[in-house]
């Protein structure tokens, strides 16, 4: 007995050649497979070489982006609220009266003093604020008869007991007349707003959202009617059904297959720069993409349905209004909320090309090399869209 165990033990046992057949072994003994393995090898060196991969280039180069990812992390959100004031001294360019200073009180205190008053060309020339609120920032202008104003000193701090004193030969560039000394001073109030930058970003972002609202809300309107005359199951039967169908499949197809990047610039020509065009670039592409979904959610009702209101004698029209719509409403509805959570991203997106939202603030900010202001607004469509994917996935679970 035992024998006869060990016998089918035995022969129960692959044999080495079933080994080499199975697992890695296997795969790579096949000649069809070791070909395959040599045609992906040679595809990925020859991607490597016509993409100019350089990890090493990366690796050396990564500190250079240091700056670039410090400001990403500081976003320009809350500002210090600053209390400005602005305080003008006469100084009279030639003349041949004697020299004497030129005094202006500032408003809630502190004095600019302009000496002297007649000055000459290359003779030194005294500005000197007195009172002011101390550390506070100071930009000294020299505006002309005509309101040009031309800068003496910007960014210039006031020490702590609010006086500071410049002292300079005069330009024998300036031309004769009468001039004014502008003393601007900014002092920190303590209290804190969101800065402008967290502002204008916000409008933008609303508009971001509104701007794939109404171009999802567009495309439903043109892609449901659209969707019903290219699902199979409804236009079968006859000719003209089957040419309309793949008429509507192909119009589908163009229209996904067209990005919406490429129809933003196009639209940003035919109906200039803004959030107009970004609307009608969302609005071809979706009509493309919802329509594919809808055909395909009609495709898949129960046909029960259909066949016992058609044995009633119904036409086509009472076929999809009794028939057909009941079943696939929920799908439509959840298709058309994650289209528009898809358009949300798309839309800050192009931007980038002129087509509105934030993405046109975007990338004015990475041109201007502001990072701070440029991750305001990353960080603004990064909230948003985890927002809306969230309420977009509860409410698709509530309608499905």
């Amino acid at each position: 007995m035992a024998q006869t165990e060990i016998a089918q033990s035995i022969s129960r046992t692959p044999a080495p050649s079933a080994f080499r057949k199975a697992g890695p072994g296997g795969f790579i003994t096949s000649w069809r497979n070791f070909l395959f393995i040599i045609i992906a090898v040679a595809a990925l060196a020859y991607g490597w070489r016509v993409t100019q991969v350089d990890f090493v280039s990366l690796v050396v180069n990564l500190p250079k982006s240091e700056r670039i990812f410090t400001g990403l992390m500081q976003p320009d959100v809350i500002a210090q609220t600053y209390e400005m004031r602005q305080v003008q001294a006469p100084l009279q360019v030639g003349g041949v009266e004697a020299g004497r200073e030129s005094r202006t009180e500032i408003p809630g205190g502190g004095s600019l003093v302009v000496s002297p008053s007649p000055i000459q060309p290359n003779q030194p020339l005294s500005i000197t604020v007195t009172g002011a609120a101390p550390n506070s920032d100071l930009n000294l202008i020299l505006v002309d008869f005509n309101n040009t104003p031309r800068p003496i000193r910007r960014n210039e701090k006031t020490d702590a007991s609010g006086n500071y004193t410049l002292s300079f030969p005069f330009p024998a560039s300036v031309g004769l007349g009468a001039y004014q000394v502008r003393a601007e001073t900014a002092t920190a109030t303590g209290s804190y707003r969101l800065s402008e930058t967290f502002v204008t970003a916000l409008d933008k972002m609303i508009e971001t959202i509104f701007l794939a609202l109404m171009g999802t809300f567009f495309a439903l309107v043109v892609s449901v009617p659209l969707s019903f005359l290219g699902a199979r199951n409804l236009m079968q039967g006859s000719r003209v059904g089957w040419t309309i169908y793949y008429l509507v499949r192909t119009l589908f197809n163009v229209l996904r297959s067209i990005e919406t990047l490429i129809l933003a610039v196009i639209m940003a020509v035919v109906v200039g720069l803004g959030p107009f065009a970004g609307v009608m670039a969302i609005v071809i592409h979706s009509i493309g993409a919802m329509g594919k979904l809808y055909s395909e959610s009609i495709e898949s009702i129960d046909p029960g349905p259909i066949e016992a209101i058609t044995a009633t004698g119904a036409n086509r029209l009472q076929v999809v209004l009794f028939a057909v719509l009941p079943q696939v409403v929920p799908q439509f509805l959840s298709f058309t909320m994650y289209r528009w959570d898809i358009n949300v991203r798309l839309s800050t997106v192009i931007g980038l090309v002129g087509g509105g939202g934030i993405g046109f603030i975007l990338i004015q900010y990475i041109n201007l090399l502001q990072w701070n202001q440029a991750a305001t607004a990353l960080w603004l469509i990064g909230i948003v869209v985890i927002v809306m994917d969230y309420a977009s996935a509860i409410i698709r679970e509530k309608l499905v």
